[in-house]
């Protein structure tokens, strides 16, 4: 009996590894994908800028009916993380939680982004309850509001003004500033209220945020909290296999057009790929890195 070998693995159910799923089973290619959803940035959030859906959606709704899609057109789901990949030839060969080894034609990589946590006491509880990470995906939920911002680099800074245009008031949080000249000017111009020396010691709140504790025992009363300390990417198991990562900051994996890596038969979508962290780039991304993914195991086989 022949060992299954798999078309497309596509490691990541978000947005991004879910569409390229859809295509790469239409394409008649045999088709597993990993991970939890739940574990996916979108799962928690709340979306209304995604094109064709009305009003404010539930992300788990939303990644809810995407499971439900990918199994009926016939791509198989198993929500185990991965331990381990080595390339074994022309194939990839894949160690998941229970111990099984899977092997693969092609990879895609559709892992996301690991948003680096704050680890402060109600962060987990109020997460998509106040609590943000990207504050161009969330900033208009806050309209007339008040917020906080916390972090010390250029996205927290960046972040802070923006969210002047939104919110009636904005604090930002930060050990020690660490931003370029241009946008500290920027900063110092804009009527955002500078906690500098400080950090958040906890969030509060029940059901949503209502504050935030900073070290020195001061309270800021806000209604929600984003945590701009910027976001590593999930690159562990692919700078095992030698994918190369972006030239500048090194925290995605680098892909050309077709969503293809350095390494044939590799492709990556998604935040993963890099910003803009948006769900209409993820599915768009997810859309080509699956097509793509089929032919080339489509071509591999006929070889």
């Amino acid at each position: 009996m022949n060992e299954r070998i798999i078309d497309v693995l596509i490691i990541g159910s978000g947005p991004a590894g879910l569409q390229a799923a859809v295509h790469a089973v239409r394409k008649k290619a045999d088709v597993v994908v990993l991970g939890k959803a739940e574990n996916s940035s979108i799962y928690q959030a709340h979306v209304e800028n995604y094109l064709c859906v009305p009003g404010v959606s539930e992300g788990s709704d939303l990644m809810a009916v995407a499971l439900d899609q990918v199994r009926k057109f016939g791509a198989e789901t198993v929500a185990e993380d991965v331990l381990n990949i080595q390339q074994d030839g022309e194939l990839f060969k894949v160690k998941i939680e229970s111990g099984r080894e899977l092997q693969s034609r092609t990879l895609i990589f559709a892992t996301g982004s690991a948003r680096k946590k704050l680890k402060v006491k109600g962060e987990k509880e109020l997460s998509g309850k106040g609590v943000s990470y990207c504050v161009d995906c969330d900033a208009n939920f806050y309209r007339n509001a008040k917020v906080a911002v916390v972090g010390n680099g250029s996205a927290a800074v960046d972040g802070a003004v923006t969210l002047t245009r939104y919110a009636s008031e904005v604090h930002l949080v930060a050990r020690e500033l660490e931003a370029s000249a241009e946008l500290l000017a920027e900063l110092s111009q804009s009527p955002v209220q500078l906690h500098e020396g400080q950090w958040v010691k906890e969030i509060q709140g029940d059901k949503e945020v209502t504050g935030v504790l900073l070290e020195d025992g001061q309270t800021l009363a806000v209604d929600g909290l984003f945590i701009e300390l910027g976001a590593k990417g999930a690159m562990d198991l692919a700078a095992t296999l030698g994918v190369a990562m972006d030239s500048e900051t090194f925290s995605f994996i680098d892909t050309n057009k077709k969503q293809e890596t350095n390494l044939p038969g590799i492709y990556a979508a998604g935040d993963i790929a890099g910003p803009p962290w948006q769900m209409a780039k993820a599915v768009g991304e997810g859309c080509v890195a699956g097509w793509e993914a089929a032919n080339f195991a489509a071509k591999q086989k006929r070889q």
